[in-house]
């Protein structure tokens, strides 16, 4: 990923539109200072006299030669609150801070060749917790770290614990450091820096009396623990050796059990588990008080409870009849097609058919169920040769901002194959793929 401020997007209305600010285009400095991050450039926006130097992006001349983009000073009067309307490429401008472990579990480490290169970047970046929610070990944060964490009191984090246990951890990262875990607590919890943790749940590593002993530990840091999210290892078929073990229904039955018993002692929900961990138990998915605010959203835990009650509340919009026969395609992920299916049962409306293609992951293996890991060519293979008329993909299974999926198949790649069939079929984008009523909106027009 490239260094610098380079400019992803500009929001409409803003001073970065009428200063003619277009993707590409790089910030070099403002009032002389070369901030690090967004969290420095927030501090520096705040003066009301901006002095912004800019170098346009390069242009592609007719003859395949590249004119490069022009230096620029501007000089800017605005309010103190206002902001330049910029979105960057990166919320790290100095370069994100490489992952220094080796995880047993990771999945970086399982994926195949020539996916996009931002798949590949291992991100163990304090500053991209605090702003977008990413998890970190916190094996390479150094004391300078420490010191602005401190001195800004930026919280929550949200920490990848895995274990307390010192020597596992160590075993687990294959970092040394690893090892430093319930230092690293210790002193958020004497700052104030509240964390949200993770576990990534290894059958006969981390489980069982280890998982004991971890939730043990972490009772000591109930003031700075918001939530815990324990989620099953995800294994690829490009995973090599025999080390990790797929998540059994008796794992899963003796996971909820352990966080329903630390929750009781906490007196407060603040571990949850998994959706494909109830699931895999084969029990009911609990009510929404058990996930409070749907924190550990991103990581799968409490999307089913969130789309479940939505469906409920907008069937009762559903037109009873439809004017004209409209056939509805949702191309989704192994858990979420059951959901789904289960939807399409109570669907009671005349002249839809609603329809659930579950996507078989044959690019990452069958062992992989969710839809954020679905690939363009799995999804090209689904649709192939079949009749469409209105297809929903989620916007989770594309790259943030784009029509692309992991593999750099393109949204148009999929309304292109689908066409040959129906020449007027057409493809639309669930933005939150947890609340029913974007679909409903596409059954109910006419």
């Amino acid at each position: 990923m490239k260094k610098g401020m380079i400019v992803f997007g500009v929001q409409k209305g803003s001073i970065a539109e009428e200063l003619g600010l277009a993707e590409g285009d790089e910030i070099l400095s403002i009032n002389g200072i070369q901030p690090k991050d967004i969290i420095e450039l927030s501090f520096i926006m705040q003066d009301e006299n901006i002095n912004l130097a800019i170098r346009k992006a390069s242009q592609i001349q007719e003859d395949g030669s590249i004119l490069p983009g022009e230096t620029e000073l501007l000089e800017i009067e605005k309010d103190e609150d206002e902001d330049l309307g910029i979105d960057f490429e990166c919320a790290v401008f100095d370069g994100i801070k490489p992952c220094l472990n080796k995880c047993i579990f990771c999945f970086v480490d399982q994926q195949p060749k020539g996916l996009r290169e931002s798949l590949y970047v291992k991100d163990d970046d304090w500053r991209t917790s605090y702003l977008q929610g990413t998890y970190i070990t916190g094996t390479n944060l150094k004391e300078a770290d420490w010191e602005r964490i401190e001195a800004l009191q930026l919280s929550p984090l949200y920490v990848s614990i895995h274990t307390t246990n010192p020597d596992l951890r160590v075993k687990m990262l294959n970092n040394k450091r690893a090892g430093e875990i319930l230092n690293i607590l210790d002193r958020f919890k004497k700052n104030g820096i509240e964390i949200h943790g993770q576990i990534v749940l290894c059958p006969d590593i981390n489980d069982g009396e280890e998982l004991k002993r971890t939730l043990s530990d972490l009772k000591k840091y109930k003031k700075i623990l918001k939530s815990l999210a324990v989620v099953p290892v995800g294994v690829s078929k490009y995973r090599e050796g025999d080390i990790l073990k797929p998540l059994t229904k008796e794992n899963a039955n003796n996971i909820i059990d352990l966080l329903n018993e630390f929750n009781l002692c906490q007196k407060r929900h603040i571990a949850m588990a998994s959706d494909e961990i109830f699931l895999t138990a084969e029990r009911e998915i609990p009510d929404k008080k058990y996930y409070g605010e749907f924190v550990q959203i991103e990581d799968g835990v409490g999307a089913i409870r969130l789309l479940t009650d939505s469906f409920q509340k907008c069937k009762k919009r559903l037109k009873k009849k439809l004017k004209n026969k409209k056939k509805i395609s949702i191309l989704t992920g192994n858990i979420a097609a059951k959901l789904f299916s289960g939807f399409a049962e109570e669907i009671k409306t005349e002249n839809l058919d609603f329809e659930v293609i579950d996507i078989n992951n044959e690019f990452f293996g069958d062992k992989i169920s969710v839809a954020g890991l679905i690939t363009g060519q799995d999804i090209l293979k689904a649709v192939q040769g079949k009749e469409f008329q209105h297809v929903i993909i989620p916007s989770v299974m594309l790259k943030d901002g784009t029509e692309e999926f992991l593999d750099g198949i393109k949204i148009s790649d999929i309304e292109d194959e689908i066409r040959k069939i129906n020449p007027d079929a057409t493809i639309y984008i669930i933005k939150d793929c947890y609340n029913f009523d974007e679909t409903l909106a596409l059954i109910n027009f006419e």
